[in-house]
């Protein structure tokens, strides 16, 4: 299932020129309406997931590479995992996997916020960028430590990459939204870049910064306050645009924007994919997995069944056996 993206389903690269600092601003529509309203997810998972759809995002969108970025959460929480992944082509999809009696007693408890020692627990946060079989996979993974998804990004960039980083995120829902499921979200993240031997977002080398270090960081600083200035509404609107917003946040240091990237809904499952994927398994196994004389696989992503009747196994296997 493919949904085209209206104008709020997009990142958008930028730079605060006078400082050197890197950004991207996210805006999910469609796309959060369609990943977040297919599975009807209790509010607190779906609120949790969208944030990781921001911050999937967000990262995917300061990354070069071609292929696909994928960001898990994994815990030992009410949300046991959460995968979103990004292509390089703007193919976005998400899912969370969750203890449904947890959740019903953590909501009934009425804690309110969705904090992730308290829906996700203790675990790790892996990054993973996959550009195919002849390249190697990068990953990072950094523990669960944060309140927020954007504490725990914070917390990677400090202990892996030295990099200073900011990210905000907002997640909204409108359950009487006239069109869609309601949900909007939207991120703002920035990145310091080195004084000299910066690359632009055109890929050009960026010239020298005219500021000592004390100023750049005395810039960062009033950069984080500007982004910070900027409130859950403005991030998720549809009314306001991306460059309204950033022109609205930095047009003081000056902000300089670069060409949108934009983002879709869509899934990469297919017949084919799951016949590779059962072929892996040896054939005895495969057999067990059937339920009324057929396998069925149902994508966590997009929640499409595959079914294959005996006659299909065959079909599968002997395919296989003539591969080798």
């Amino acid at each position: 299932m493919t949904v085209s993206p209206p104008a709020g389903d997009l990142i958008q690269p930028f730079q605060v020129e006078r400082y050197g600092l890197r950004g991207r601003l996210v805006r999910l529509g469609a796309v959060a309406d369609d990943v977040l309203g297919r599975h009807d997810y209790p509010e607190p998972v779906a609120v949790m997931l969208g944030q990781m759809m921001a911050v999937a995002a967000s990262l995917a969108g300061a990354l070069k590479y071609d292929g696909v970025f994928t960001l898990q959460a994994q815990g030992n929480g009410p949300i046991r995992l959460m995968v979103a992944d990004v292509t390089s082509n703007g193919d976005m999809r998400a899912y969370a996997q969750f203890d449904a009696l947890q959740v019903a007693q953590l909501q009934a408890m009425g804690t309110g916020g969705v904090s992730v020692p308290q829906w996700l627990g203790v675990g790790h946060l892996a990054f993973t960028v996959d550009q195919g079989p002849d390249t190697e996979r990068y990953q990072g993974i950094v523990d669960l430590f944060g309140m927020t998804l954007a504490e725990c990004v914070h917390h990677y960039f400090r202990q892996s990459e030295q990099i200073e980083a900011a990210l905000k995120v907002a997640v909204e829902h409108d359950p009487a939204a006239k069109t869609g499921t309601g949900w909007r979200i939207g991120a703002l993240m920035m990145q310091r870049v080195p004084g000299t031997g910066g690359i632009d977002e055109d890929g050009a080398p960026m010239p020298a910064s005219p500021y000592d270090e004390d100023e750049r960081e005395e810039g960062w600083r009033e950069a984080v306050i500007l982004m910070g200035s900027a409130t859950s509404a403005e991030l998720t609107s549809d009314e306001i645009g991306p460059n309204s917003l950033l022109y609205r946040l930095f047009h003081e240091p000056g902000v300089r924007v670069f060409k949108t990237m934009r983002l879709q809904s869509a899934c990469r499952c297919s017949q084919d994919r799951v016949a590779t994927m059962l072929r892996s398994f040896p054939k005895d196994e495969v057999a067990e997995m059937k339920v009324d004389g057929k396998v069925e696989v149902k994508c966590e992503f997009c929640g499409r069944d595959y079914r294959f009747d005996q006659p299909a196994l065959d079909r599968l296997f002997a395919a296989g056996s003539a591969a080798e």
